[in-house]
C-alpha cells in the first residue's frame, strides 16, 4: 500500500513538473501563444514508451485496418468511416477519422475521407450549401437525411485547419480554403429555408442542429471550447472575438450542465444547461454524454483557462464512477446517479446497461485534469481494457473504438494543437 501511494504521488508530481517544463520550452518557441504542451500520462504513470507506442499503433490498426475496421477504402482517392452497427457513415465518425489522421500524420487517410465527405455528404448548393448531410447509406451512398449535426462541421473545420498547418495547401487539397468554405457558408445562414448558423449567435452556443427548433437547444458533448480557440487562432475570417466569446460561453455552460455532485450531464440540454427531453427519449446521461469529460480534459491541457473548475469537475465525475466500481460502472444514469427507467439501445441491439469501453476511455481522459493521485486507477483501467466483443456478444468498433483511440491519443500526448509548419 505504501509503495502504491508513493507511486501515485510521484505520478502527480511528474505531471505537474512535466507540464511546467514543457510549457516553459513551448513558451520560448512560441512566445506570442497561450498554448500549453502535452504530457504523456501513460509514461508518467510508469508505462514504458515502447509499450505505449505499441498500444496506440494496435488501437489504430484495429479501428482503421483490422478485421473489425470501420474505415473502408472505396477507390484510389476516397474512403469513409462507418457506424457499422447502424449501417451508415456519419459526419461524426467521418470528421473524427480526419482528426485521427491529421494528429497521427496520415495524410492519405485524411485526404480520402475528406474527398468522400465532400462528394457524398456536403451540400453544394441551396440553403444548406457548405453544410453536410449527417447520415449516408454505405450501400447506396445516398443520404439518409439532408440535415446536419453541428458537431460534424465543428470537427471538419478544426481538422482541416490542422491539416493546413501540418501539410500546407499545395499538396492536392487546399485545406484552409475548404475550412473557410464551411465557415463562410455558416455565416451566411440567416434562417432562409429554416437553416441557421451552426452556432446560435444570440446564445453563443453550438446548436443541436442548425435548422428549425434544433437551433434553439444544444448537446453538451458538442461544446468544445478548445476548438473555438483554434478557430480564433487560425481561421482568420474576421470572427476571432466571437469564437473566443463562444469558448468562454461553453466553459460557463458546462458549469451549469454538469451535476454539482456526480458531474454527470444530460445528452441534450437547453442553453441554460437544464436537461432537454425529446420525443424519442427522456433526458439522462447516455452515449453522447460520455464525450464531455474528454472534451473538458482537452480544453484543460490545450488552453488551461478554467483549471480550478475543471479539476473539481474531474474529481466529482471520477469519484462518482469509482463509487459504482472502477471495473463495473454502467454507461447510462440519471443525473443524480440513479438508474434511468428508459435505457437507450445501441443500434438494433436490445436496450442494456453495460460497462462500456467508450466511457471507460473518456473517464480515463479526465485523469489529465484530476489532481487526486487516486485518478491513476482510471488510466490503469483504460490500459487494461480491450476493443473486443462484450460477454453478451455486443461489439461496437465504431463509437467505442473511436473514443478508445481518441483517449489513448490524449493520454499519450498525441492529440495536440497543430501549429503551422515553419516556412
Amino acid at each position: 500500500m505504501k509503495r502504491w501511494i508513493g507511486l501515485a504521488f510521484l505520478f502527480i508530481a511528474n505531471v505537474v513538473y512535466g507540464q511546467s517544463i514543457l510549457k516553459a520550452k513551448y513558451s520560448k518557441k512560441h512566445p506570442s501563444s497561450q498554448l500549453v504542451n502535452y504530457p504523456n500520462f501513460f509514461k508518467l504513470a510508469g508505462y514504458k514508451q515502447a509499450d505505449i507506442d505499441r498500444k496506440l499503433a494496435k488501437a489504430y490498426e484495429d479501428v482503421f485496418e483490422g478485421p473489425n475496421k470501420v474505415y473502408f477504402v472505396v477507390d484510389d482517392t476516397t474512403a469513409y468511416i462507418s457506424d457499422v452497427k447502424n449501417h451508415d457513415a456519419r459526419t461524426e465518425g467521418l470528421s473524427y477519422g480526419m482528426m485521427v489522421a491529421v494528429q497521427l500524420n496520415k495524410k492519405q487517410v485524411f485526404d480520402r475521407i475528406w474527398r468522400w465527405s465532400k462528394k457524398h455528404a456536403q451540400h453544394q448548393s441551396g440553403p444548406r450549401e457548405g453544410y453536410f448531410a449527417w447520415s449516408i447509406n454505405t450501400t447506396t451512398f445516398k443520404r439518409n437525411s439532408e440535415g446536419s449535426a453541428s458537431d460534424g462541421e465543428l470537427y471538419y473545420v478544426t481538422s482541416l485547419l490542422f491539416a493546413a498547418n501540418r501539410w500546407g495547401n499545395n499538396t492536392g487539397i487546399n485545406y484552409y480554403r475548404e475550412a473557410r468554405r464551411i465557415l463562410d457558408a455558416m455565416w451566411k445562414k440567416d434562417g432562409t429555408g429554416n437553416i441557421f448558423n451552426l452556432i446560435n449567435t444570440q446564445a453563443k452556443q453550438i446548436s443541436f442542429v442548425p435548422e428549425g427548433d434544433g437551433y434553439r437547444w444544444t448537446d453538451p458533448s458538442y461544446h468544445l471550447p478548445a476548438f473555438y480557440e483554434v478557430w480564433a487562432l487560425y481561421a482568420k475570417d474576421g470572427h476571432e472575438q466571437f469564437y473566443k466569446d463562444c469558448a468562454d460561453t461553453s466553459r460557463a455552460f458546462l458549469h451549469r450542465a454538469c451535476h454539482p455532485v456526480t458531474g454527470l450531464n444530460a445528452d441534450y440540454t437547453e442553453f441554460s444547461g437544464k436537461p432537454h427531453s425529446t420525443r424519442w427519449m427522456p433526458a439522462a446521461f447516455r452515449y453522447d454524454s460520455w464525450r464531455v469529460s474528454m472534451n473538458i480534459a482537452m480544453d484543460y491541457v490545450w488552453f488551461g483557462k478554467d483549471k480550478a473548475w475543471q479539476q473539481a469537475y474531474a474529481k466529482r465525475f471520477q469519484g462518482f464512477l469509482r463509487s459504482k466500481g472502477i471495473d463495473t460502472f454502467e454507461d447510462q444514469f440519471n443525473l443524480d446517479g440513479s438508474k434511468p427507467e428508459f435505457i437507450l439501445k445501441a443500434g438494433n441491439n436490445p436496450p442494456k446497461l453495460r460497462h462500456s469501453l467508450g466511457l471507460v476511455a473518456t473517464a480515463a481522459a479526465a485523469s489529465m485534469v484530476n489532481p487526486d493521485p487516486a485518478s491513476k486507477d482510471f488510466i490503469q483501467a483504460l490500459w487494461n481494457a480491450e476493443l473486443k466483443p462484450y460477454d453478451d456478444g455486443y461489439f461496437d468498433p465504431y463509437y467505442d473504438g473511436l473514443l478508445y483511440l481518441f483517449s489513448l491519443m490524449h493520454l499519450s500526448g498525441n492529440y495536440r494543437v497543430i501549429q503551422p509548419a515553419a516556412r
